[in-house]
């Protein structure tokens, strides 16, 4: 099944004054908007003036052009769409399933809402510190360094070479065995 969309748009006017800048303004033909002009309502013109334009006495001068955009789509095949929504939701639910089952099996409730609440809460003052911060003169850019120069350690001390990327997996795995407790 093929679509087709036509759309048109007609950009008019402009707002000029001897030594004020141009502000053109442009409109889709389909809306239904009132547009003003210095005396009120003008569907003449097609220009919307704003009321500071029009208190300063700027004159409008009607440019009319039109355009018409005509496209054409051919429909998909259905099945990597519907697919990919399928796969999706599959995966929404089961993680919402995980979800649920952990908060069925918590012996205490109020205490994980807590916690969750308190992690919101560290979030947004984090946010509020990092925003204080970044208004501070030289102390971004000295972060922006420090990340910079930790990055390039990283990078030769764990990347570089294949027994120190072994390593780092190793460490990983370690940490990763720590957490889950396995």
């Amino acid at each position: 099944m093929a679509a087709s969309l036509v759309s048109s748009v007609v950009a008019a006017g402009s707002v000029t004054s001897s030594s004020a800048p141009v502000v053109a303004a442009a409109r889709s033909s389909a809306s239904c908007t009132a547009l003003l002009s210095p005396y009120g309502a003008s569907f003449k013109t097609g220009v919307a003036v704003p009321a500071v334009a029009r208190s300063a006495g700027y004159r409008t001068v009607s440019k009319r052009s039109l355009t018409i955009v005509a496209a054409k789509a051919t429909k998909e095949p259905e099945t990597t769409v519907n697919s990919t929504v399928n796969d999706s939701s599959a995966a929404i639910e089961d993680a919402l399933k995980s979800v649920q089952e952990a908060w069925e099996k918590t012996d205490d409730k109020v205490a994980i809402a807590g916690l969750g609440l308190a992690g919101l809460v560290a979030i947004w003052a984090a946010a509020g510190l990092i925003n204080a911060i970044d208004k501070l003169p030289l102390i971004p850019d000295v972060f922006e360094l420090v990340g910079i120069v930790f990055s390039g350690w990283f990078v030769y001390r764990y990347l570089l070479f294949k027994p120190d990327r072994e390593e780092l997996l190793k460490i990983i795995d370690e940490t990763k065995s720590k957490i889950t407790g396995q």
